[in-house]
């Protein structure tokens, strides 16, 4: 997984970047970042699984490798004890993509998909890429019930200093607001596949918490 994530980052970072000590080093960083000892769930596996997902939908993606480098650099910056991740993450994305041949607009547009994760809640409309990219971010969700119930134990991991009472009122209130939505899913094609058993996973988990 790892060689081939890294494949991935190097065929999309040369497009936009001739210096391959630059590429390499960004390489190092997002590595770093997503293979570190806390990271349970928030992690190398999350961006491959994110990746995959995007390429099969790459037909219905306006700038796909806007997109990419969103699902690259969204949880880049993650401390389980801090609330500003997403905005953090940005711009730590924005600092090493301005050495890259991208536009200042295609940046705000890289750096407004990132903060969207945050409540995800679509802040981008000039096409449905922001809502694909919340959509893949959840996919998760709509899994089978022991891929979720792994999801879960990851997520506890990365809160593992709050005690029991406090992580689980944070979760409920979290679980909640998703299904009070009206749906947990933005795209009619991610919907139909997993908007159904999502809900179904939520209410499992909100009855075990």
């Amino acid at each position: 997984m790892i060689n081939w994530l890294k494949a991935e980052w190097n065929n999309l970072a040369s497009k936009y970047c001739e210096d391959q000590e630059v590429i390499d080093r960004f390489w190092q960083e997002l590595f770093k970042a997503y293979t570190g000892k806390n990271r349970c769930y928030h992690n190398a596996s999350h961006i491959y699984n994110m990746l995959i997902q995007a390429e099969a939908i790459k037909s219905k993606i306006a700038d796909f490798d806007a997109l990419c480098f969103a699902i690259w650099y969204h949880d880049i910056v993650y401390r389980s004890t801090k609330n500003n991740n997403e905005e953090q993450s940005a711009v730590f994305a924005i600092n090493c993509l301005k050495s890259f041949a991208i536009n200042k607009k295609r940046l705000e547009f890289i750096s407004d998909l990132i903060v969207s994760t945050k409540k995800h809640e679509v802040l981008c409309f000039q096409n449905r890429d922001n809502a694909y990219l919340l959509d893949l971010d959840l996919l998760i969700l709509g899994s089978d019930w022991g891929t979720y119930k792994v999801y879960c134990l990851n997520i506890r991991k990365e809160y593992r200093m709050y005690p029991s009472f406090i992580y689980n009122k944070g979760r409920k209130k979290v679980l909640t607001h998703f299904l009070e939505r009206e749906s947990l899913f933005f795209s009619k094609h991610f919907r139909s596949q997993f908007e159904i058993k999502a809900r179904e996973n939520i209410k499992k988990e909100l009855h075990l918490l």
